[in-house]
């Protein structure tokens, strides 16, 4: 089968005839149009069309929609593209045998509008699909899929995770390393999220682990090729994400380009910013000559909480009506950590002719319990109509859903989303189901790559889901035990948990071959984790071992260190990963209010890894989540269930939504207040005939209506 991704071309006429042709023959691998385009000594060459093929090999296509018999401009030409490509392919010493590539390089130029053909230009269908089919190329498997990650670029993620020095076949860095080799290039969907390019809203939605912000790194050195005159912004709100975006746009232009990155061209920058430091907010505030707050002045006017910056971005787009145009495309990362507002901001910051936004989220990794709205609720309509999102086989998709987990393991992911939504929890006396929270769109469990086993996703009825190799490769899970993969440890308190922490970091690099920068160390709650992480820290440094918590001793921006080992509050952990990850005091999240966010940090935390999770706490709460875990381990990591019905999820929202300090202490307050009612009226202090008809009449529709 072959699979087509458009990327931007103007000779659409053209490119769909050649879909047609390459239709009717049988072949897999991928057809690009407007995809690669090629560093030339003295300029840079757009391809019209490439097809990799397993039965081909690969081959160029001029597609000229002229109608003069070029024949000697076009054998140049073709002779340009062969050169240009086969120099690329050969800076990938894995695609040659000694000094000769192995790959069967082919160029044709395809003009229906010429009255004469010549050497490799053809003018009619049939021709060029005879042509075609006499292409042979036999290959014994061994290098399609290293072409693949030569034309995608994804050899620069590999270098990255280079391993030298390596001993022990049987430790876990010998074991990271073979992970790290056997992801090797983008499957169809990251390919269409990379190249596909919408004149308008792109959305792309995917598990932590799906590899978003790599996409949209290669979609940005993507466009920055094509749109030599365009000015494109990166935004997120993890500070930390700043410098892997810098790391992989920088590694994918140079490969694409040979060229260092323009960097007036790209602006990578925080969703915030500050007085001293730029962010998308504050230049679209004074652009526009609006008020522009701070932290401290969105506090002050907001409240200290999640909602102030969703505010000051509420005031800024309700205020500007003429806005400035900043940037030419805008990419966001992370998008379901902010709320319409800002993803409105960032729409109004763009040219009103071309407003090409695109923006990346995975809803269970809001830690503020948002939800992201519907493109519609967001952006509105444009000429009466709304931004519809479509998925067409053989047109451009401006909603991609990302099925495959390339980080997480199938009983990791399984293990997360299962604590992330409740599924095994004991449900307390007054509720109606244990889960926590559920995915709005039904449809969207099986868009992640869940399969139904038995049952339906239908209200009331029991469902069974589960993950397959397709969505969840084998690799990722088989060279470990599964209570190798996965450690969940209750301790009586600190200290005892502090100790195996630190023991197992030790051995973990001193035995097991990892480096520093392979181990995370993670806490639920940013307000207590300096104190919290002191005996690990000082247990640590008394076996040498260095370490420093993230945006405390090091600036925000400045993730892992060679030497030291990351210390991280949950907030700045999203968007970073390590091979081990060590989530303490996770009993801050078994229960009690505002228990989706606490259930998403659990989510978040776990699919920080790689290969292998520690999740450890203290207490009878740990015992639950403990609790939790076994019977999704008893399960094959099946996720079982009845799925709720309307008024079940309307009521699980409620007592689970997020709440205010203010609306903490208002029910504080308000659960006083009846509790010392209820007891004059046991005491018979006072009688119920003495409470007003009317409030009682509240009481009792409220409770029992």
């Amino acid at each position: 089968m072959i699979i087509v991704i458009r990327g931007v071309m103007s000779k659409q006429v053209l490119g769909d005839e050649l879909i047609s042709i390459i239709d009717e023959l049988e072949l897999d691998g991928y057809l690009y149009l407007g995809y690669p385009i090629l560093c030339g000594l003295e300029r840079m060459i757009k391809v019209d069309a490439l097809l990799v093929s397993r039965q081909c090999g690969l081959v160029i296509f001029d597609l000229d929609m002229f109608t003069e018999n070029n024949i000697s401009g076009k054998t140049e030409l073709l002779d340009e593209l062969y050169n240009n490509m086969e120099s690329r392919l050969k800076r990938y010493s894995y695609l040659s045998m000694r000094r000769k590539l192995q790959v069967p390089i082919h160029v044709v130029s395809y003009a229906p509008y010429y009255t004469v053909s010549g050497e490799e230009v053809y003018i009619s269908r049939e021709a060029l699909k005879e042509y075609l089919q006499k292409l042979q190329w036999h290959d014994t498997g061994r290098y399609y899929e290293k072409l693949l990650e030569a034309i995608q670029m994804i050899s620069q993620i590999k270098k990255r995770g280079r391993r030298e020095n390596l001993h022990n076949a049987a430790s876990k860095g010998a074991k990271l390393k073979a992970i790290e080799d056997q992801i090797s290039c983008l499957d169809r969907y990251q390919s269409q999220a990379v190249i596909e390019t919408v004149n308008g809203v792109q959305r792309i939605r995917g598990l932590a682990g799906t590899g978003k912000t790599m996409v949209l790194a290669l979609k940005v050195a993507y466009f920055y090729t094509v749109y030599e005159d365009k000015v494109i912004a990166v935004t997120f709100e993890s500070r930390t994400l700043k410098d892997q975006f810098i790391q992989l746009i920088t590694s994918f232009i140079i490969e694409n380009t040979n060229q260092e990155p323009d960097w007036n061209r790209i602006r990578i920058i925080h969703a915030w910013g500050s007085k001293n430091s730029e962010g998308l907010y504050f230049n679209f505030c004074k652009a526009n000559n609006t008020v522009c707050y701070d932290y401290m002045d969105a506090c002050k006017t907001y409240g200290r909480n999640s909602q102030a910056f969703d505010k000051v971005c509420q005031e800024a787009v309700e205020t500007v009506v003429n806005p400035v145009q900043l940037y030419d495309i805008i990419l966001v990362d992370e998008a379901q950590d902010f709320s319409k507002y800002f993803l409105r901001m960032c729409y109004m910051s763009l040219p009103k002719k071309s407003r090409m936004l695109v923006y990346a989220y995975d809803e269970l990794q809001s830690l503020d319990n948002k939800n992201v709205d519907s493109p519609e609720e967001i952006f509105g309509y444009t000429n009466g109509k709304p931004h519809v999102m479509l998925d067409n086989s053989h047109g451009k998709t401006e909603d991609i859903v990302l099925s495959k987990c390339y980080r997480n393991s199938r009983p990791v992911l399984c293990t997360a989303h299962s604590l992330g939504f409740g599924i095994y929890r004991e449900k307390e006396e007054d509720e109606e189901t244990q889960l926590v929270q559920l995915f709005e769109e039904k449809g969207l469990w099986e868009d992640i790559g869940y399969t139904v086993k038995d049952g339906g996703i239908r209200d009331g009825q029991e469902v069974v889901l589960y993950r397959t190799e397709e969505t969840s490769p084998a690799f990722l899970e088989n060279h470990s035990t599964i209570d190798e993969l996965i450690q969940f440890r209750r301790f009586d308190n600190l200290i005892e948990e502090a100790q195996w922490v630190a023991d197992d970091i030790e051995k973990n690099l001193n035995q097991e071959e990892l480096r520093y920068t392979d181990i995370m160390v993670i806490h639920p709650d940013p307000k207590i984790t300096k104190s919290y992480v002191s005996h690990i820290r000082m247990l640590l440094m008394e076996k040498k071992i260095r370490t420093h918590i993230v945006g405390v001793q090091t600036t925000p921006d400045d993730f892992f260190q060679e030497d030291s080992i990351a210390i991280t509050q949950i907030y700045r952990a999203k968007g970073n990963e390590a091979a081990v990850i060590y989530l303490i005091n996770a009993d801050l999240c078994a229960r009690g209010v505002n228990l989706s966010r606490k259930r998403n940090i659990l989510f978040t935390a776990m699919t920080r890894s790689k290969a292998w999770v520690r999740v450890s706490g203290l207490g009878s709460d740990m015992e639950l989540l403990i609790a939790e875990y076994e019977k999704t381990r008893d399960r094959d990591f099946r996720l079982e269930f009845i799925y709720p019905n309307e008024q079940q999820r309307k009521n699980m929202r409620i007592i689970h939504r997020d709440k205010t300090k203010d609306e903490l202490l208002e029910i504080k307050k308000s659960n006083f207040t009846l509790n010392e009612i209820a007891e004059k009226l046991t005491s018979g202090e006072i009688q119920k005939e003495d409470l007003d008809a009317s409030t009682l009449k509240v009481l009792k529709d409220v409770l029992y209506g």
